[in-house]
């Protein structure tokens, strides 16, 4: 077999540079101040964030809640299809560490094993034309069904050969599988997957970091920047894209200097089990003063990035709740009070 001469058209730009650059420095301090005990509490936490974050660009409505019932093996009166999906994602979840990248077998097992029951061509390149939609508009057609398995021979053929960064050529193999969009259904979580898993063979705290709850976050963003890449013929876009949801989701994971957390605060995180409203919070701490309640615990929290809105868009929204965030996580953590 002659050797692949394909090459993914795309520019290193100097943002894509620091990029790389700054999430190799924050993954150098992650590794360090990862200890063993917080990170087995942290990995199923963000195992199921992955799974709730793929799955919800794709339209899934279950909630993490949903998602670590049905891991535990509980019933949950949800669609069908949904319920479907959540349990494909854990099993293929459960196989990541056994794929290898580079290997195309193990791309048809994934897709086999994550739309199982979803279609009739889970695990098999798609044999027919298909276009990528947003909403009712067309926004990019895929090339013909005949030509994936070459396109795909190519770009696994590449990625095996590269000597690019493994965060470059993540996000360009991210790209290029988009572009190709080898299957009838579930191309935009196998492509999230395999970028995942490229990054987990350069670094294996990859496997933990839901880089796919950003994304989730930044979905309109997402398919903008891959329209602009397609428009550019130059995965740039995309690229420098999914570095700043990786450097994002890093940054997040890595452990500050501890915050100066006040007694007021810390009994306020302390208190915090899941989503819960304000006015749920204040009565757990047993407080009647709405506004220093406000003042002292609450807008403290928010501004130390401790605690999140679960609808930050509405500030004011009668269905307000508030969360911790994942340096509010590690604070407990730190403290002993999970």
């Amino acid at each position: 077999m002659t050797k692949s001469t394909y090459q993914p058209p795309y520019t290193i730009t100097p943002e894509i540079l620091n990029r790389v650059a700054a999430i190799s420095e924050a993954v150098g301090r992650l590794t360090v101040l990862t200890d063993q005990a917080r990170a087995l509490r942290l990995r199923r936490i963000n195992r199921i964030r992955t799974i709730h974050g793929s799955l919800a660009v794709e339209g899934n409505t279950l909630s993490e809640a949903q998602i670590t019932a049905i891991l535990e093996g509980k019933r949950v009166v949800a669609p069908p299809r949904e319920v479907q999906e959540v349990k494909n994602a854990l099993a293929a979840y459960d196989r990541f560490e056994t794929w290898k990248p580079e290997a195309e077998k193990d791309l048809l097992e994934a897709h086999l094993i994550l739309m199982s029951g979803l279609t009739d061509e889970a695990g098999t390149y798609r044999q027919s034309g298909v276009g990528v939609m947003a909403g009712r508009q067309v926004i990019h057609m895929a090339p013909p069904a005949d030509r994936v398995p070459r396109l795909m021979a190519d770009l696994f053929g590449w990625l095996a050969a590269t000597d690019a960064h493994p965060l470059i050529a993540s996000s360009a193999f991210h790209y290029e599988f988009e572009f190709i969009h080898p299957f009838s259904d579930g191309n935009g979580r196998m492509g999230r997957l395999w970028q995942s898993l490229i990054l987990a063979h350069w670094n294996p705290l990859f496997a933990d970091i839901p880089v796919e709850s950003l994304i989730f976050e930044h979905q309109a963003e997402y398919y903008q920047v891959l329209q602009e890449s397609t428009r550019q013929t130059d995965s740039a876009p995309f690229i420098a894209f999914m570095l700043r949801m990786i450097l994002d989701t890093v940054t997040a994971h890595t452990p500050q200097v501890a915050p100066q957390v006040t007694p007021q605060v810390g009994e306020l995180l302390a208190a915090i089990q899941g989503e819960m409203s304000r006015e749920a919070l204040q009565a757990a701490l047993s407080l009647s003063d709405r506004k220093s309640f406000r003042e002292r615990y609450l807008k403290t929290a928010l501004a130390d990035g401790l605690i999140e809105m679960t609808i930050p868009d509405k500030p004011n929204s009668r269905l307000q709740k508030y969360r911790l965030t994942d340096k509010g996580r590690q604070w407990l953590t730190k403290h002993g009070d999970e």
